[in-house]
Parts: structure tokens; sequence; C-alpha cells
């Protein structure tokens, strides 16, 4: 059977791999070879320029054919490397000899033992992916995150004015301004941005057991430690963690995944908000020609894009999570179980891709109902309750709470009306009371 969008088993390569694919050149199984043999040339050539002896003649001029190697990889050097995959049942070993078929192509057979020299398969995992997470961070997840927040931005000052009555425990409660409530999500999300800023993308290099036992062995002259680190910070653009064990201790990477879930976490609040808002009426969406809402009520749209987004939040976190507590942890100097999880890297990626445009989408739907607004704050008059209740300490009024609680807490309607009337009884100053009528619940709505 040919794989396509209808009968992958995963939905993100499937049914929403328009909304994925671009998450392919850095997690699919070609991207992660393709990152390995950048990761197995970029080191040879740092070997050549250190230089060790054997590679001292080595002309640099070579270096951009080495590079085309993995700058001009395809589908079909994949596939090759996975033919050989077949026999040594091992991956990275696999592009080692792939790599050095090339060499002895471009007649370059004399200096093919350098390629992988004194290192481990997961010298070159523990570049590889981080470095493709970084690049798939940097070109694919930051701007979408973006075009989120800067949607929100737009929002919260396009209805930055819009009373509206809040809501905590779910009851009426002192009104505050649509607009400042988006901004909350904007302030929440450009924060925890920042501190996803502060993590570095971090990389292990150093030998099977992470002490360069073999580059020692076979060159004790060189400071192989400063070399590594030159390698990684400035060939690869990553932090090198030293000491390791065989394989990188994952600690800065699962911060960046804890990140990118509070980030998810902050997201679905939002999802849950605006859904709750569309179910009372505060906004309307708008309607696509051809678009149906139920297969049997005729007359709805749902809020399909912030459920939709929700939901992708939700697997999406659950295996960020997971990645962040299985990583940091391994047997000893090492186990496989890493190398397992991390093949599924890329997929809280994509559902979380799939969740951004989902929200993006169902903002771009919003119509905003302000007469719902108005009716909800005018159907609501004791929020003024704390307003006057506050004033009248101000101007030591005796048990100014206790008289507004006789007044509001009665399954009574509370109204414009009735609230002039107690104003009335009260003992203070005309002026006093003419500023307590002023108060309104679409006015009273703070800084």
């Amino acid at each position: 059977m040919a794989l396509n969008t209808l009968n992958a088993i995963s939905p993100i390569d499937g049914r929403y791999r328009g909304k994925t694919q671009a998450l392919a050149p850095y997690f699919s199984e070609e991207a992660l070879i393709k990152y390995r043999v950048r990761v197995e040339i970029e080191y040879f050539i740092a070997l050549c320029e250190l230089p060790l002896p054997q590679l001292q003649d080595f002309d640099p001029s070579k270096f951009t054919a080495l590079r085309e190697i993995y700058e001009q990889f395809s589908a079909e050097d994949a596939r090759a490397i996975k033919t050989i995959e077949k026999t040594t049942n091992h991956d990275v070993k696999a592009v080692e000899y792939f790599i050095k078929e090339v060499f002895d192509s471009l007649g370059l057979s004399e200096f093919k033992e350098f390629i992988h020299f004194g290192l481990t398969s997961q010298d070159i995992n523990n570049t590889a992916v981080p470095l493709s997470i970084k690049e798939a961070m940097n070109e694919e997840y930051v701007p979408l995150f973006f075009k989120v927040l800067n949607r929100l931005k737009a929002l919260s000052q396009e209805w930055a004015l819009i009373p509206m009555l809040a809501r905590t425990h779910g009851q009426p409660a002192s009104p505050t301004r649509l607009g400042k409530e988006i901004e909350v999500f904007v302030v929440r999300l450009q924060e925890q941005f920042n501190l996803l800023n502060d993590i570095p993308s971090a990389a292990k290099f150093g030998g099977a057991t992470g002490n360069y036992n073999a580059h020692k062995i076979a060159y004790p002259g060189v400071d192989w430690k400063a070399f590594g680190q030159k390698f990684v910070q400035e060939k690869l653009g990553l932090h090198h963690s030293f000491p390791t064990t065989q394989i990188e201790h994952y600690d800065h990477m699962a911060a960046l995944f804890d990140t990118l879930k509070r980030i998810n976490t902050i997201l679905l609040d939002l999802d849950r908000d605006f859904w709750s808002y569309v179910s009372m009426d505060y906004f309307k969406q708008k309607i696509k020609a051809g678009e149906v809402g139920s297969s049997a009520m005729p007359h709805k749209v749902n809020p399909i894009d912030f459920e939709n987004s929700e939901g992708n939040l939700g697997i999406a976190n659950a295996l960020f999570e997971h990645l962040s507590a299985k990583l940091p942890v391994s047997r000893l100097q090492r186990d496989l179980t890493d190398s397992t999880v991390l093949r599924n890297v890329g997929v809280p990626f994509a559902h979380t891709l799939i969740a951004f445009q989902s929200t993006l989408k169902g903002l771009d739907k919003l119509l905003l109902n302000e007469s719902k607004f108005e009716q909800d704050l005018e159907n609501n008059w004791p929020v003024v309750a704390e307003a006057i209740q506050t004033i009248l300490r101000r101007e030591g009024y005796p048990n100014p709470y206790e008289a507004l609680k006789g007044l509001t807490r009665t399954n009574e309607a509370i109204n414009q009306k009735s609230i002039a009337q107690f104003i009335d009884t009260l003992a203070v100053s005309d002026a006093i009371k003419k500023e307590l009528k002023n108060i309104t619940p679409s006015t009273y709505t703070g800084i």
C-alpha cells in the first residue's frame, strides 16, 4: 500500500498533513538522516581544520563538495542509507558507510577512516536532534507563535474599550473590559516566550562515555574538550554539555518542552474562554457558504476551531510532559530509551502547530455581538454594589458592606431604579448621592 493522507495511521500525516508538512524537513526519518550526515561532514571538516596530522594535506577546496553531500541530500540518498542499514542493523553506522562510499566516488578514499573518528553514535544523534529542534523552532514554531500573539494583540487593542461583565466562579462579578481580558493572555504568552529564549539548545559530544577516551588515546596532545566545545558551539550553533555520560543529559531539552507545554496550557485556557464567550452569544461566527455546523441541526455554527485547538494542545502536552520527564533519566552511563522516545519528538510539535492554526482560524471567525455585552451588564446591576459600598467606606458610613448585602443578596431583581431608590435612603450628602448614581455596570470597569 502506497502511503498517502488517507491511509496514514497518524492524523498529523493524514487529515492534518497540510498543516504539518512544514515540519517534515526537521522531524521525518529522512530529515534525521540528513542531520546526521550534516554533523558527520562538519566533524570531518573540523578535524581537517584542527588539523590532525593525517589530514593536514587534505585540500580545503574539497570542503564545498563535502558540504554538498548534505546540502543536496535527496530522498534517494536517504533510501540508500536505509538499504545499508538493513545490513548493519545500525542507523548511524549506515550513515558512516554511506559517506565513505561518497568519499570513494570523490577520490578521497585515503581519508575516509576519519569519518566518525573516535565517536559513538550518540555524538551524532545528540547533536543532530537538538539541531533539528532548534531550526524547527526558529523556522516554523516561532513565526506561527507570533502570528497568534500578534492577532491577540490586535484584538486586545480593537476591543480595548468594550465593557464586559466579568464572571468569577461562574457568577456575575465586577465588570472588566474585553480588550484587557485578551491582554492577560498576551502578557502571559510573552513572558513564557522570554523564558523560552533563555533555554540553551544543548548537545553532547565526547565519545563512548563522554570522556573523549578514543580521541585522547590516539592524539594525547590535542585539547579535545576545547575542540568539542568549539565544534558544537561554533560549527553547529549549540551549547556544549560537558561532562556527560554516553548521552546528553537532556535537562535543557526538558526545560524547553516544559516551557512549550506552559505556552500550550495558556493557549488552551484562551480556547476555553473564547468557546465560553461564543456559547454566551458574546460573539457570532462568520458563516462560510457550503459549510455545515451540525449534521442534524441546520441552525448551528459550532466553535469547532477552538475545540480542535484544545484537543491538539492536550495531545501535545501529554507528549511534551512524557519527554521532559523521561529524557533526563537514564540507567548508568546509557540506555536506549532516549533514542526510542526522541523519534517521536516531532509529534508534539505537529499537534502544537495544528492547534496554533486552529486558534487563529477561530479568532478570525469571531464577530463581536456588542449588544449582548450591553444586555448582560444592564441585567446585572448588583455588580455596582462593590463600588457603592467602597465609596461609603471612604465617607465613613457605618456598616456599608452589610447595607449593600441586605439590598443585593436576595432573589429579587435589582436594576438601576432599585439601586437609585436605595441610594436615596442613605444618610449622605446630595453630592455623594449624585456620585453614586453616576456609577453604572458599563462604566465601573477599573483601570
